[in-house]
C-alpha cells in the first residue's frame, strides 16, 4: 500500500504562485508507485489531468492548459513530488490530487493510488 498526502493549497490572487507537495509513504518502491501525477477537480466537473513525472524525474508531461505555467518535479530521496504553479488563473481553482502509477500517463484510470486532495482557490 502507498499513502499519498498533499499539502500547500490555499487562497491566492490571480497571477500569484503556489507550490503543492505530495509526500508518499508505505511501499513507495513498488512498480505501481514509480510514476506520479497531479490531477484536479473543479466543482461540477470531472477530474482532469494536470501533470505527470517519471521515476527519474527527467520525463514530464503537462496538460495544455498549464504548460509553461506549472512545473512538476520530484525528490526520490524524500519520496516527495512537487507542483510549482505560477501565473495562476481563476480557472485553476480546484481540488488538486496527487496520484501514483506504474507508468507516466495522463489517464486517471491507470493510477493505483490517490491522495485526499488539497484545495486551491484563485481569486480574480
Amino acid at each position: 500500500q502507498v499513502e499519498l498526502v498533499e499539502s500547500g493549497g490555499g487562497l491566492v490572487q490571480a497571477g500569484g504562485s503556489l507550490r503543492l507537495t505530495c509526500a508518499a509513504s508505505g511501499r513507495t518502491f513498488t512498480r505501481q508507485a514509480r510514476a506520479r501525477g497531479w490531477f484536479r477537480q473543479a466543482p461540477g466537473k470531472e477530474r482532469e489531468f494536470v501533470a505527470a513525472i517519471g521515476w527519474s524525474g527527467i520525463e514530464t508531461y503537462y496538460a495544455d492548459s498549464v504548460k509553461g505555467r506549472f512545473t512538476i518535479s520530484r525528490d526520490n530521496a524524500q519520496n516527495t513530488v512537487y507542483l510549482q504553479m505560477n501565473s495562476l488563473k481563476p480557472e485553476d481553482t480546484a481540488v488538486y490530487y496527487c496520484a501514483a502509477a506504474s507508468i507516466m500517463t495522463m489517464t486517471k484510470s491507470q493510477y493505483d493510488y490517490w491522495g485526499q486532495g488539497t484545495q486551491v482557490t484563485v481569486s480574480s
